[in-house]
């Protein structure tokens, strides 16, 4: 589902403003360390129970975010696709806790956004910039991500830097990012 040009934006800002409250510096972006920093609660669908699991599995073969209520905020993970993939999911996940997701929002548009989020989150093209990669095998080993994200952000980086040459400034969010990572233009 594409989503419009204003909602891209905001999500934007809205990783840039979490990773500027939560002081994220490091390359690669640890979705497991944001969620901790965060007071989210990860849980690995290895340490469910049998009865449990078949639940989880039940919600999602990946991942999923809950708030029961309790004062906690929970994101229950499938642990046994790669570090990788669970990374994905955290990001994932702690994008639809961000962006305010919930029973009330459309499921396509919430998974929509939440996965741009993890996606913009995991390799943001201002860091990718920064290495200056060559191709996309160098973004997935500084990154951490699948051969096959590192495709898609490769792709994503290819576009904003043509965009970035062409209007020659850096928006406000990612002044921002670039401060927080000492990214002198």
């Amino acid at each position: 589902m594409r989503l419009d040009d204003s909602t891209y934006e905001y999500v934007k800002e809205e990783v840039i403003d979490l990773f500027v409250r939560y002081d994220v510096k490091c390359i690669p972006i640890d979705g497991y360390e944001l969620a901790a920093k965060m007071g989210i609660v990860s849980i690995p669908y290895s340490a469910l129970s049998p009865k449990q699991l078949e639940a989880a599995q039940g919600i999602s073969s990946d991942g999923f975010y809950l708030e029961p209520g309790d004062g906690k905020e929970y994101i229950y993970y499938n642990d046994q696709v790669g570090y990788e993939r669970c990374n994905m999911t955290i990001l994932h996940e702690i994008g639809h806790a961000v962006l305010g997701h919930s029973e009330d929002t459309d499921p396509e548009v919430a998974e929509a956004e939440a996965a741009f989020f993890a996606k913009y989150a995991i390799a943001p093209p201002p860091l990718v910039h920064k290495i200056r990669p060559e191709c996309p095998e160098k973004i997935a080993d500084t990154f951490c991500i699948s051969f096959e994200a590192s495709w898609y952000a490769w792709d994503y980086y290819c576009n904003w830097k043509r965009f970035h040459s062409a209007y020659g400034r850096f928006t406000t969010y990612e002044m921002k990012l670039n401060e927080l990572y000492g990214i002198t233009a």
